[in-house]
């Protein structure tokens, strides 16, 4: 086995370990609201989700890989470029999630791509149309989700006027759960395809995979089934402190707006994957949530949003700062670059194995939803 064949095998290890985060990261995006309304208990709630995310394997195409596979121009995206990408989408998703802070693993790793293609060849190595319709889902997807949540809650409420419904009535539940496995659904089918982007662009860069005349780089099955299986395992893990960021910490949810903000997450996840455009899931359905709360006349916290908001806004930079940074680290001089790079992923492997070890789980979060609502609303910010 060669050098190359080696180091490419190794970074998909590590796409996948990404993958692996992106789906306990965003685990929240398709149960939080189904755990904080009671409706599922917390652990069987992430196994219900990641058989939602597998699912999408069966019935979703590629259009959002190929639109990833295609952030940095073919001819520069090679081994040390994907590998950069990676340690800096990793890195954002584990230090946002030990935090409890709901952000962008779609936005983290392109982010990433970014920053690595400008190290390795310039601003001209950077597909600028395609990083363009990123950025501008920052702003679309969330006010989409929040405008349609919003207008669900109101026809909700109507429903419940003209049946006399209670907010946790029998068939809300039942709404919540199709639409929550439906969130869970798009979430595997946008975001899964991130990971197979990358190792398709990771493929094509080391000579392994041939782009097709009209520039579609084609993902092969077993890049596909590989990503959904890694998304779904790491939903199953369950990223329990985000979960309760959106569960409960942004708003008071009934199974009614529960079932409201799910359709409102759906219908931009669901739009965007259709456009073969990588949005963010985690800003569809935290904006559904808000939404939610706002159509319902419910308190929302406005500092939670705003931490959320700040997280948003500094994904792509950040990650593409750090991208750029580990690329020029691959690109030093022998011994340096080993040393360097070794030094860097035994660093961020033990901190990831401590703060899983110490991570929160579903037992604490089944305590934490004993507490009174507004008591979970009031508590400072951590």
């Amino acid at each position: 086995m060669d050098l190359l064949l080696l180091a490419v095998v190794g970074v998909i290890a590590i796409a996948l370990l990404f993958d692996f985060s992106n789906g306990f990261h965003d685990a929240a995006n398709s149960v939080a609201t189904v755990v904080a309304t009671k409706v599922m208990p917390a652990s069987w709630a992430v196994g219900f989700s990641a058989a939602a995310n597998f699912a999408a394997f069966f019935f979703v195409g590629t259009a959002v890989a190929d639109t990833v596979a295609k952030v940095v121009h073919p001819g520069t995206e090679g081994v040390a470029v994907v590998f950069a990408a990676l340690v800096a989408a990793i890195g954002w998703n584990y230090a946002t999630w030990f935090v409890g802070l709901p952000s962008s693993s779609s936005h983290a790793v392109i982010g990433g791509l970014v920053g690595a293609g400008i190290a390795a060849g310039g601003t001209g190595a950077v597909n600028w149309t395609t990083v363009g319709r990123t950025a501008a889902a920052i702003v679309a997807s969330p006010a989409v989700a929040l405008a349609v949540a919003a207008l669900a809650t109101v026809l909700v409420a109507g429903l419940q006027r003209l049946t006399g419904w209670a907010d946790d009535a029998g068939p809300f539940k039942g709404l919540q759960l199709v639409s929550a496995a439906a969130v869970s659904f798009g979430h595997g089918a946008n975001d899964a395809q991130k990971t197979m982007g990358v190792i398709a662009a990771l493929l094509a860069g080391s000579g392994y995979l041939t782009v097709g005349a009209d520039g579609t780089v084609p993902v092969p099955t077993w890049v596909a089934l590989a990503a959904y299986g890694a998304i779904a395992l790491g939903t199953v893990w369950g990223g329990w402190r985000i979960i309760e960021t959106m569960g409960l910490r942004i708003t008071t949810l009934s199974a009614s707006t529960g079932a409201a903000a799910n359709i409102g997450a759906t219908t931009a996840i669901f739009g965007a994957t259709q456009l073969g455009i990588p949005i963010s899931t985690t800003h569809a359905a935290g904006s559904s949530i808000a939404g939610a709360g706002l159509g319902s006349r419910r308190r929302v916290d406005l500092r939670v949003l705003g931490g959320m908001a700040v997280a948003w806004v500094v994904t792509l930079p950040s990650t593409a700062a750090v991208g750029w940074l580990v690329y020029r680290l691959t690109q030093l001089a022998a011994p340096w670059d080993v040393l360097s790079v070794g030094t860097l992923l035994l660093a961020l492997g033990a901190w990831i194995v401590w703060a899983m070890w110490h991570a929160e789980g579903a037992r604490e979060l089944e305590t934490e939803l004993a507490t009174t609502p507004d008591a979970i609303l009031d508590r400072p910010l951590t």
